[in-house]
């Protein structure tokens, strides 16, 4: 299935949920967007060694629903279950940030306004990692 047709590719925010090692859930609204290779993946982009990156270096599993910005999730709201990987690589975070840009346009090029920007006064931004989720195309039955 192509990222562009699953469910959370439309939504504007989603609920990512990552696991620490005692398998407790924390759940972090992000923005989400298809990859820009024609894949089924999805992307995230987020400021690198964050607990999110860190929780995925030790489980890769994840859980996904749809959010507003402040993470809360309507009533009835479907989970997706998947797993991500971390990528720190210049060419992967750049096909993330690309992905970003192509559905969230002008915001996401804010950041990278604001990059050149701090980096002229000598401000330097913490470094950026990507987030490559597979996702199930179909959500887990209620209650599972």
């Amino acid at each position: 299935m192509d990222a562009l047709l699953h469910p959370l590719a439309a939504a504007k925010y989603v609920q990512l949920t990552t696991f620490r090692r005692d398998g407790t859930p924390v759940a972090t609204p992000v923005w989400v967007a298809p990859a820009g290779d024609g894949s089924e993946r999805l992307v995230v982009i987020t400021v690198d060694r964050t607990g999110k990156t860190k929780r995925l270096g030790h489980t890769s599993r994840v859980e996904l629903r749809a959010c507003d910005m402040r993470g809360r999730v309507a009533e009835g709201a479907p989970t997706y279950r998947g797993e991500g990987v971390v990528v720190r690589d210049a060419a992967g975070v750049a096909a993330v940030r690309a992905a970003m840009v192509a559905k969230y346009g002008l915001p996401a090029r804010f950041s990278d306004l604001v990059d050149a920007v701090t980096s002229r006064v000598g401000i330097r931004r913490a470094a950026r990692a990507g987030i490559v989720l597979t996702v199930a195309p179909e959500p887990e039955p209620a209650g599972a």
